[in-house]
Formats: C-alpha cells, structure tokens, sequence
C-alpha cells in the first residue's frame, strides 16, 4: 500500500516537473554563444555565435589573425589595438564574460571610433574603456574602472583563470559598470565639463570635455599585450 501511495504521488508531480523541465529550457541557461528563450522576448542580440568571427574585424579594419578559441575571442596579437563589432550603438546594456591569464591589461571599449584614430593619439582617447587586469586593487586601472576617470567601488573581479561576467549600461549621459553582479562603477558624462580634469578637480589623461564625447559609437575587445578570452556577449538596444 505505501509503494502504490508514493507511487501515485509521483505520477501526479511528473507534469509539474516535466513543465520546469521546460520552462529552464526555454528561459534559463542552454549553452555558451546562445540566447535564452527569455533573452529573446526582452529584445536582446547575439554578436559572437562561438564558433566564427562573422561581425568582428581589427580596429585595423582587416580580419583577426587569432581565430576562435574554445568558443572564446582573444584580442591578443588579433592584429590591431582592439577586435570590434562591425555595427555602432546608441543606447543599450552590453553583457558578456572574460576570463583573463596572469598579468592581464585588457579593457572593453565602449562609444569608440577606432578606424578614425585621432592625429597623434592612440585610438585608446577614441572611447571610453572598462579596465581589466590582473590586480586586486580599486586604482583608475583596476578591473572595474572607467579607465582612468572613474574607480572601481570595489574589485569584483575572480581569480585568474576562472570566468567573469561583466554589464554594462550605457542610458544617454550614464554609464553604469556591474562586475559579477555587483554595481563597481558609474559616470555621469554631464559632469564632465573639462578637458583632463574629473568633476573633483584632479586630473587625467584624456584631452577630452565627456559632456561632448558622442554618445553612440563601437564596441572594441582590447589586445593590450595578454590573453583575455571573451563569450556570451550580448547587447540589448534600449531603443
């Protein structure tokens, strides 16, 4: 009798659980370089399938010299300062994951124009970039950063190795940077009024006045002389 109720118990959970079943299918995790069903309905857009560099180029504008690796992007030795995605955005909340290797300077660059670097200037002063590197502190150049404007509240950052996620949100004149699921950094471009000078008075590198620096461009994936693998990038446009 007590197996033909435990029985009877688990035949009336099986639709239950066949449903969650799929429901995860549909809208939680399914595979790296894939969008959920969820992700679909909220708008957002896949630009890395893991397996090609189809809507990559260097910031060079020639094809990368370093092909997919492991469903993963590494800017290293591409062939230009940067790999960037072949269309430029306005509004929109990029999300993706790296994973960096010791001793890591990488960034990704937002809002940037690297085929029309600037007279005398790398095409580092073309964006506006979030730092990644192999470090434990919360400097201007800490992963987290707004490179060199902004510190990082906090380095959320896991160890060398083992994958990262990192958002970022840029809604007109805010830009907000979320690493592992925490807010590190934000900026209001309004406040930046002056050239080499943040809103506090202190200085910084950039010839740059923010309050004017466009608000739309590229999405660029740093080669600053390491390996840092990228995946799972996806943009969702705010409008």
């Amino acid at each position: 009798m007590q197996a033909l109720r435990i029985r009877r118990i688990c035949l009336t959970c099986l639709p239950a659980f066949l449903l969650a079943v799929a429901t995860l299918r549909a809208d939680g995790p399914l595979t790296d370089n894939e969008l959920t069903g969820r992700e679909k309905r909220h708008g957002w857009l896949l630009l890395f399938d893991g397996k090609t560099l189809t809507g990559w180029q260097t910031s060079s504008g020639e094809p990368s010299k370093r092909p997919v690796e492991n469903g993963s992007i590494n800017p290293h030795k591409c062939g230009g300062y940067m790999m960037i995605y072949e269309k430029p955005w306005d509004d929109f909340t990029l999300s993706l994951d790296f994973k960096i290797s010791t001793k890591c300077n990488s960034g990704i660059f937002i809002r940037t124009f690297p085929l029309q670097p600037r007279t005398g200037k790398d095409v580092g002063f073309n964006g506006i970039e979030i730092a990644i590197d192999d470090t434990q502190t919360t400097g201007f150049h800490d992963t987290g950063a707004i490179y060199d404007l902004v510190k990082p509240a906090r380095n959320a950052m896991k160890p060398v190795g083992e994958w990262n996620h990192a958002a970022i949100t840029c809604d007109k004149n805010k830009i907000v940077v979320e690493i592992n699921g925490e807010e590190v950094s934000k900026m209001d471009l309004d406040q930046w009024t002056e050239p080499n000078r943040r809103p506090d008075g202190t200085p910084h590198k950039f010839d740059i006045a923010y309050k004017d620096h466009p608000r739309h461009g590229y999405i660029g994936l740093q080669d600053h002389g390491a390996d840092c693998w990228f995946k799972n990038i996806k943009l969702k446009p705010l409008r």
